[in-house]
């Protein structure tokens, strides 16, 4: 019989990262969550039989402990995803240079320790996928949104360093560009204008992170963006 998988979503929350468990688990995966706040988990943990721990993914030794808590309590992951994200909007001349600060630290930082942990464990492991969450910030900068787009264009540069130097330890490094607005059942009157379908599903998301894990090694992709058919670009 085939061991279970084991997959981690840091920056845990009911949008993207509750579809991606959900999906995970369907697929015959244990799954562990993170975030800063674990109770606001509790019941995605419970429907997904799941575990949740706290995080700080932009301090060091919260990552340190976060990975060495699931080890212990799981087994060693197969799959880790960063989608945590901080952001901070304003003209130039009046950003908090320390609200820049944090967003950078939880946007880009915080990959960097994620992903350096995952690639620590994987490469002793032998292989596994780590993927990370971008945005449209991640290949354009938008006015009034300087420092979501220093952070995901600096996640961008991360990934695709450890793809290079990853990829030959058999470790899939990716990247998923979401380019648009994600659906959110609690707010439809966001998306209303764009017509059907003009928002992007997070369990039609959640398909393709889980086709990138998938993917054989033969043909594996390291970038891929995602947006609506009626998204401009």
């Amino acid at each position: 019989m085939a061991q279970q998988e084991i997959a981690l979503i840091v920056g845990a929350g009911p949008g993207l990262s509750a579809s991606l468990a959900r999906l995970f688990t369907k697929e015959g995966m244990k799954v562990a969550l993170a975030a800063r706040d674990a109770k606001k988990l509790d019941g995605l943990v419970k429907e997904i039989d799941g575990r949740a721990y706290a995080c700080d993914a932009s301090a060091p030794q919260d990552v340190a402990n976060l990975f060495d808590s699931v080890t212990k309590d799981i087994g060693e992951l197969d799959l880790v995803v960063y989608n945590a994200s901080g952001r901070v909007r304003g003209p130039i001349t009046e950003l908090d240079p320390e609200e820049v600060r944090k967003t950078i630290m939880i946007t880009c930082y915080g990959g960097f320790l994620v992903g350096q942990a995952a690639a620590r464990r994987m490469i002793n492991a032998g292989g596994g996928t780590i993927l990370f969450t971008g945005a449209s910030a991640s290949i354009k900068g938008f006015a009034n949104s300087a420092a979501f787009a220093m952070g995901k264009m600096g996640l961008t540069g991360l990934a695709q360093s450890m793809a290079r130097e990853l990829q030959p330890r058999n470790i899939h490094v990716a990247q998923v560009v979401i380019d648009g607005g994600i659906c959110d059942p609690g707010r439809p009157e966001r998306f209303t204008a764009r017509g059907p379908d003009g928002c992007l599903d997070p369990d039609a998301i959640a398909q393709t992170y889980l086709q990138l894990h998938r993917q054989h090694r033969s043909s594996w992709a390291s970038y891929i963006e995602l947006r609506p058919w009626t998204e401009k670009f």
